[in-house]
């Protein structure tokens, strides 16, 4: 790792995994975890017609939480882009109703619904709302003030390690695929400077030129040069993000705004984030990236997010190029596609962290061997017969064990740490104040 990282080009690829220790969902798995699960399950308490409830129904009934969720949605959203225009030709779409399938495999049809364009429109507008509160995650601070890190989500020790490198070589490309803002987060707080495409302070407008700067300050006088600011890395939002939006000229923009809301809405039950998402608060969401659907690739075509791609295999192709893949689990096509091309670089090395040694991608990680010793995997070994744990190689245990330690996490931690007692005694001090008055 210390060898890789020491490479004059360090990209890396983050994606769901990556958020899962900060409460992030998942496409498929259990319920509790599931985004399908948690959007549908609550949209459905929503105020819709029958009509749009039966949509909902019919998803329940075929394949509900099993990863099939980017197709329903593609469809959904089509038919609702279709009717949309005035200038459209098609006036509405008509949709299955309630076919299931039976014990036997013999399937059952109950007829099929036209869906009208305010349906439509209001049931995507539900679930976008839904999938904004569900990736809406802040991360935990406690962890710097904290004596152990054992539950942290993992992006300040990974942030911090990552951009402890020789500033005489080339800088640190970080590209993601989350709509969450934890790596912002956490880059403030380690008060790590980064530009991320978008130029401003108030609201910020997307300015692709930004990519082709770096951040210098003055040396000694004396010495008439100026020096490379460490503490530095250039971030790449794939699909977009939460605190982006389009303005009335379709100039993408970029506002941080306070997540707090959505916390509340994580911690309801379904009929309590059905309410929220009726909400005035929720109805300042607006749309905020590359929903997922399957039609992810054609989205990818448009600004910004066309040269955001093009960054990104342009990054890849470079010499001398470490990819360090984290919680992607290779079903993006459109970015698959990129990797794949990006092998034929003789000078690239690349590894995957993923937790589940059963998983598809340590075969496909294993196919990739064929193009030299340049593909590897780091997952967890098990003996005969052993259950996987989920606790080796996920990305809080790659940032926090695996990564070469540096000494000035651990001072940042300390200092915290000193902040953190000087407020709690300034705190008692204040009610015992109180209570003597």
């Amino acid at each position: 790792m210390a060898d890789w990282l020491r490479m004059e080009n360090v990209v890396v690829l983050t994606a769901a995994g990556c958020s899962v220790g900060a409460g992030g969902r998942l496409m498929a798995g259990p319920a509790a975890n599931n985004l399908e699960c948690l959007v549908l399950d609550a949209v459905e308490q929503c105020p819709l017609s029958e009509n749009a409830k039966a949509i909902i129904e019919w998803k329940k009934a075929n394949g509900f939480g099993a990863g099939g969720f980017e197709d329903w949605l593609s469809y959904l959203f089509n038919a609702s882009g279709l009717t949309k225009s005035e200038e459209s030709p098609v006036a509405s779409v008509t949709w299955k109703r309630g076919e299931s399938t039976n014990g036997e495999g013999a399937s059952q049809e109950h007829g099929s619904l036209v869906l009208s364009e305010d349906d439509e429109r209001t049931l995507c507008r539900y679930i976008e709302k839904a999938i904004y509160a569900e990736c809406a995650l802040q991360i935990d601070r406690a962890e710097l003030t904290a004596e152990t890190s054992g539950s942290s989500s993992g992006h300040i020790p990974f942030l911090a390690k990552l951009i402890a490198r020789d500033t005489n070589l080339g800088r640190t490309h970080l590209f993601t695929l989350n709509y969450d803002t934890l790596f912002e987060q956490a880059l403030e707080e380690l008060g790590i400077q980064y530009f991320d495409g978008f130029s401003g302070k108030t609201t910020a407008r997307f300015d692709p030129a930004v990519y082709g700067l770096d951040i210098y300050y003055p040396g000694d006088v004396a010495e008439g040069r100026v020096r490379r600011f460490d503490k530095f890395l250039q971030y790449y939002k794939l699909h977009g993000s939460l605190h982006w939006f389009v303005d009335d000229d379709g100039t993408y923009r970029s506002r941080h705004r306070d997540l707090s809301f959505a916390q509340a809405y994580r911690g309801s039950d379904v009929a309590g984030k059905a309410l929220k998402l009726q909400s005035d608060e929720f109805n300042q969401i607006g749309s905020f990236g590359i929903l997922p659907t399957s039609q992810k690739f054609t989205q990818t075509l448009g600004m910004p997010f066309s040269h955001l791609f093009r960054l990104f295999q342009a990054r890849l192709n470079q010499p001398q190029t470490f990819l360090l893949v984290l919680g992607y689990g290779f079903g993006d096509d459109h970015v698959t596609r990129i990797i794949e091309t990006a092998m034929m670089n003789p000078s690239l090395v690349m590894l995957v962290v993923e937790p589940n040694p059963a998983s598809k991608i340590v075969e496909r990680i294993a196919a990739y061997q064929s193009l030299g010793q340049r593909a590897f995997v780091l997952t967890e070994r098990l003996e005969p017969g052993a259950d996987c744990s989920f606790k080796i190689a996920t990305f809080a245990d790659f940032a926090q064990n695996v990564m070469p330690d540096v000494k000035w996490l651990e001072d940042f931690k300390r200092l915290r740490q000193f902040e953190e007692q000087i407020r709690k005694t300034e705190e008692k001090g204040s009610e015992q104040t109180a209570g003597e008055a």
